[in-house]
Formats: C-alpha cells, structure tokens, sequence
C-alpha cells in the first residue's frame, strides 16, 4: 500500500504508460478525488481507488493500469 501521506493537491495523475489521467483534487477516504477542472475532466470529479496507485515519485502518482484502463474505471461518485 502506497504511503497516502505522500499525495498532495495538485499532483499530476499518470497511468503505467504514462498518460496523463488527471490532477489530485484531495483524498477522499480509501479515494484520490480528481479535478474536475483539469482538461480531460470533462467539468466532473472523478474518483480513483487507492489501490490502483503503484507509487507516488518524481512529485506525481503512478497508476498500475494504462490511461485508458483507469478512465474507464474511474467513479465519478
């Protein structure tokens, strides 16, 4: 498990092939709730499970699954 301390506001979210997915709003229980201002946003937070996070370096979070696959998975409730 990935040490939630290390997850700031603001932090670019970027899928295992490095496509950027979003942009840390806060944390939002076992969640990492997303902008909803970021460009690929739409307008809608959206919602991504802790467990999909590989690791927090370089001043982003790394999702174990592509881009394409967290946005699909992504909650927006």
């Amino acid at each position: 498990m990935v040490d939630t301390s290390s997850i700031k506001e603001h932090m670019p979210v970027v899928g295992s092939d490095g496509g950027h997915v979003g942009t840390v709003d806060h944390l939002d229980g076992q969640r990492i709730k997303l902008t909803k201002t970021d460009p690929d946003a739409g307008g809608h937070h959206h919602f991504i499970h802790l467990d999909s996070v590989a690791d927090v370096a370089g001043g982003q979070v790394r999702l174990n699954r592509t881009t394409a696959q967290a946005k699909d998975e992504w909650a927006t409730a």
